[in-house]
């Protein structure tokens, strides 16, 4: 046996009213043929009126989404003459639906309106009854009768109304902060994988580079038989590749640790390391002094080490594959809370200008990156990389 069951909430809106107009006509007939649909006195023999007064109001309950507040007033008058002929149980319980359809599916005015009309209403029943009725106890009767018809939808009209509008904001709000998070996580992608190109560039352009010069230098003395030369050419070229072998591993294992816990053969790179940076440039034929004033006992922070090793690394790198056979000078100064690091080098007749590339964009997002900043350029006699790093927050 297949059971259908059939939700009432997944309904057209249009065919959810026309469900509930038949309803209140349906209910009013039964009222109306067993008699007891007077609110007050003795049923009438109008009951042909009372059917057209009652279809009346139940078919303007089409309108009750689409136009609720001309729904309403066009409404109050099969209401107003069904009080005429005495008032009854199913003409009031449809119209007290257009109160509630008034109220929650009105326009903000119109449901805040609506509050003060059913107060002034439920009043005005009460003293109209006081006047017009033979006794007192019609005029209770017409105040309690008018709590559950007319005070009742639109209270509860107006708690609806009030839930869904929270609902809404809040569903607004959490979209909202779906799409933040999602730019988020965008930009740390973004900014992730430049991260990466940089560090990808810095070992290609580094250690690789200095290998292909280093190849091409033993090629040249291969035939002057000096293997002294030759043996700490080739020693450079094979420290140049475990170094890179080294830096790629690392990265390769950070992008497939999970985050816990640090291997220590994954650490970066840092200043201490600057004596490998000049034995591959001195083996490469060009003539390097240093002068280090960051002694070994100075903490410097993980990226401030990391970033100044790196422009260090590719500020040598340019010198050898630009000037090769030339001399170059590197400083690093720590100045207050402001490490500084100078790298110059001459240059050559034959010095192709290909430095606009990504090895000098690469040194300068790592300088802005924490806070710093970077200039490259001519300068007398040569070229001249300068970064000025915070140690404690911005420059």
């Amino acid at each position: 046996m297949v059971h259908v069951r059939l939700d009432y909430r997944r309904l057209p809106p249009f065919t959810q009213d026309v469900g509930i107009a038949l309803l209140y006509f349906a209910g009013g007939t039964v009222l109306y043929l067993s008699g007891i649909y007077p609110l007050f006195g003795e049923p009438t023999h109008l009951i042909w009126t009372r059917f057209v007064l009652l279809g009346t109001v139940c078919l303007l309950q089409l309108l009750r989404r689409l136009k609720p507040g001309v729904a309403l007033v066009l409404a109050a008058v099969p209401f107003s003459a069904d009080i005429h002929l005495g008032m009854s149980a199913p003409i009031l319980i449809a119209f007290s639906d257009h109160l509630y359809a008034a109220t929650l599916y009105g326009s903000r005015w119109l449901s805040r309106t609506m509050i003060g009309l059913a107060a002034s209403g439920t009043i005005g029943a009460v003293v109209i009854a006081l006047i017009v009725a033979d006794d007192w106890r019609t005029a209770v009767l017409a105040a309690v009768a008018a709590v559950p018809f007319i005070i009742t939808p639109v209270w509860w009209a107006s708690n609806v109304r009030t839930h869904r509008e929270i609902a809404l904001r809040e569903r607004a709000n959490a979209e909202q902060l779906a799409r933040i998070a999602e730019l988020d996580r965008n930009a740390a992608v973004a900014g992730e994988r430049a991260r990466m190109a940089r560090d990808l560039h810095d070992v290609i352009a580094g250690h690789l580079s200095a290998i292909a010069i280093q190849s091409e230098a033993a090629l040249s003395i291969a035939d002057d038989a000096k293997p002294d030369t030759m043996r700490t050419v080739l020693r450079s070229v094979r420290g140049n590749s475990v170094d890179a072998l080294e830096e790629m591993r690392a990265m390769i294992g950070l992008l497939r640790s999970q985050g816990v816990g640090e291997d220590e053969t994954t650490a970066p790179a840092r200043l201490g390391e600057l004596s490998k940076l000049v034995e591959s440039a001195r083996a490469s034929g060009m003539a390097v002094t240093v002068a280090n004033e960051v002694g070994p006992e100075v903490s410097l922070p993980a990226a401030v080490d990391l970033t100044a090793y790196r422009i260090a690394q590719e500020a040598l790198t340019n010198a050898v594959k630009h000037a090769p056979g030339t001399s170059a000078a590197v400083r690093i100064r720590l100045d207050g809370k402001i490490l500084t690091v100078e790298v110059t080098n001459e240059l050559t007749t034959t010095r192709r200008e290909s430095d606009a590339g990504h090895g000098l964009l690469n040194m300068r997002e790592r300088a802005q990156a924490i806070g710093g900043s970077f200039v490259a350029g001519p300068a007398d006699p040569g070229w001249r990389v300068f970064a000025a790093l915070p140690i404690g927050g911005q420059a």
